[in-house]
C-alpha cells in the first residue's frame, strides 16, 4: 500500500497580541514552512513575516473578504500547498476560525492550529497582576458587550456574569463604555471595583491605565480609545496575594513530602 500524500495543509497560527517576540518557536516554524502566508496588517506587527520565507506569497486579510481567503484554501487543496493563516492573540477567541475549518475540512485540507498569548494574559503581565487571588477570586471570565456585529447568545449578557464577582476580561466593547458601565454595575461591581484599561498592548503605542468602574468612561473618552482596548475587571486586580497552600511545606504531592508540623498547622487553618 502507497502512502496517500498530503493535499496541502492549513496552520492557523496565533500570532499574540502584537509583539513579534510573543510568537512560538511553533509559530515561527510554521510560518516559515508557508508557500502563502495570510496576515491582518491591521491586528499583527509586520515583524512576524521576517519568519517567511524570501519566495513566499503573502496577503494582507485586512484588504480582502473571507471568500478571498477561502479561495486561496481551494488553491492549497488543488496544488498541495502550505498555508500559514495568522491571527492575533489565540485563534480560539473571536477569530472566525471555526468557519475557516469546516471549509478546509471539506476541501481535504489537513489543518493544525499554533495557539497565541491572548491579548487578556499580555494585558495582565503588563499590569503585574495575578487574575486568580485565593479567596478572591478563582475564574476568569472572557466576554464581549452585546449589541455590536454580533449578537450575543441568550444569557451572556455581561451584567449576567458580572454577577460571579469575579475577574472579567472584556472585548471588543469600547465604543460602548457607557454601556459597560451600566451592565457591570447592574450585575453587582461597586463603582470602586479596579479596572485596567489597556490599548493596543504590546505596540509600541501601547497604553495600559488603572482606574475604576466609576472613571472608567471618561477615561476612555479622554483618551479616545475607541478600537484596540480590553478591560479587566474585578476585586483581585487590587487584591494583595494570599498564602499559597500548594506550595506551602505543609503541602503535600506526587513529588514532594509534606513536613510534618507544617501540615499540622495548615490543617488547623483549613478547618
Amino acid at each position: 500500500m502507497t502512502e496517500q500524500q498530503s493535499n496541502g495543509k492549513v496552520t492557523f497560527v496565533g500570532a499574540g497580541p502584537g509583539a513579534a517576540d510573543l510568537l512560538t518557536f511553533r509559530a515561527a516554524r510554521a510560518i516559515a514552512d508557508a508557500d502563502t502566508v495570510i496576515w491582518a496588517a491591521s491586528l499583527v506587527q509586520a515583524e512576524v513575516l521576517d519568519h517567511a520565507r524570501a519566495d513566499a506569497e503573502i496577503l494582507d486579510s485586512s484588504l480582502i473578504p473571507m471568500e478571498d481567503v477561502l479561495a486561496v484554501y481551494e488553491r492549497a487543496a488543488a496544488e498541495g500547498r502550505r498555508v500559514a493563516r495568522i491571527h492575533s492573540g489565540d485563534p480560539s477567541l473571536w477569530g472566525a476560525v471555526q468557519e475557516q475549518l469546516d471549509r478546509c475540512r471539506e476541501l481535504g485540507l489537513e489543518t493544525e492550529i499554533v495557539p497565541g498569548v491572548s491579548s487578556f494574559a499580555a494585558v495582565a503581565a503588563i499590569a503585574q497582576r495575578e487574575l486568580t487571588i485565593p479567596e478572591v477570586a478563582q475564574s476568569v471570565i472572557l466576554t464581549r458587550l452585546g449589541g455590536g456585529k454580533t449578537p450575543m447568545p441568550p444569557g451572556e449578557e455581561v451584567r449576567d456574569f458580572a454577577r460571579h464577582g469575579t475577574t472579567m476580561a472584556i472585548f471588543l466593547s469600547a465604543a460602548r463604555t457607557k454601556q459597560l458601565v451600566e451592565e457591570l454595575t447592574a450585575g453587582g461591581y461597586p463603582l470602586d471595583t479596579p479596572v485596567v484599561i489597556a490599548y493596543q498592548a504590546t505596540w509600541p503605542d501601547e497604553l495600559v491605565l488603572e482606574g475604576t468602574l466609576e472613571t472608567l468612561e471618561a477615561t476612555v473618552k479622554e483618551h479616545r480609545l475607541w478600537k484596540h482596548t480590553l478591560f479587566l475587571v474585578g476585586p483581585a486586580l487590587a487584591a494583595t496575594g494570599t498564602r499559597s497552600h500548594l506550595y506551602h511545606p505543609g503541602h503535600f504531592h506526587g513529588f514532594r513530602r509534606a513536613d510534618p508540623a507544617a501540615r499540622r498547622a495548615l490543617r488547623s487553618a483549613t478547618t
